[in-house]
């Protein structure tokens, strides 16, 4: 059968690049659903409510900021060793459309624990909308993307090996997720050390959460008692700073 060869276009090769990156990772995965009621009436209740994604990355910074397991990356330069980061740096997976392709970028938000929810927000909203080269994050990733193979494989193992450097290209968490466009359960690989994903809210209010970590720095055990106390600080923090934010203006009605 003769077929039509194509060019990897860049987007891709960086989705290659870093498949290759997270092929050595022993991954173990935990799901479960997370009701979150109050979260919602608070959401719905909310001017202008942020988006998902946002409310994720800054929910699981927040409990990160007291389960230091979650800012541990496991680092093999110069030996293996687990790095314990000052903060989290989120990664968040962003879809776009890049020269007619549809594509998978990421964007880093730094410290999302100690900014406002509106801002996590509107970071990630930029990250969707702006052009490519006017994000930082992305103009990094091209750039080093457009690298020959081998100073690529060079930029990658010095990024992925040294614990400070996992910080700075890969973050402590990554969130990625499908829910935009439906249901289903989304268990992404990235080079760790952890990586959140959730689903659609579902008839019953609660809605289905994935963490997938490198088990190399956790046992399940935390992971466990971590979905748990997402789903309270989606719950309380989360709905609090929504409705602190402003609620929806009440239309008068004539009688």
């Amino acid at each position: 059968m003769r077929g039509t060869p194509k060019t990897i276009s860049l987007p891709r090769r960086l989705i290659c690049d870093l498949m290759r990156a997270s092929m050595d990772v022993p991954f173990v995965s935990l799901s479960r659903p997370l009701n979150i009621r109050p979260l919602l009436e608070a959401r719905a209740g909310a001017m202008r409510p942020a988006g998902w994604a946002a409310m994720v990355v800054k929910a699981f910074a927040l409990v990160a900021r007291d389960e230091p397991v979650l800012r541990t990356v496991y680092a093999k330069w110069p030996w293996p060793s687990l790095y314990e980061l000052p903060n989290s740096v989120a990664s968040v997976a962003i879809a776009r459309v890049q020269d007619g392709e549809e594509c998978v970028m990421p964007q880093r938000i730094a410290a999302p624990e100690a900014m406002a929810l509106a801002a996590v927000d509107t970071e990630i909203r930029r990250a969707k909308t702006a052009p490519v080269e006017d994000v930082p994050m992305f103009r990094k990733v091209m750039r080093a993307t457009r690298l020959p193979l081998p100073l690529r494989r060079l930029c990658w193992a010095v990024g992925l090996n040294f614990g400070r450097q996992r910080g700075n290209w890969f973050g402590s968490f990554a969130v990625s997720s499908v829910a935009a466009y439906g249901g289903g359960e989304l268990h992404p690989i990235t080079p760790g050390p952890f990586i959140v994903s959730y689903g659609v809210v579902e008839p019953d209010q609660t809605i289905q959460v994935v963490i997938r970590w490198d088990h190399r720095v956790t046992d399940a055990a935390p992971i466990a008692r971590v979905l748990t106390r997402l789903e309270q600080v989606l719950n309380t923090e989360i709905a609090a700073e929504l409705l602190a934010a402003g609620p929806k203006p009440i239309r008068a009605v004539r009688t």
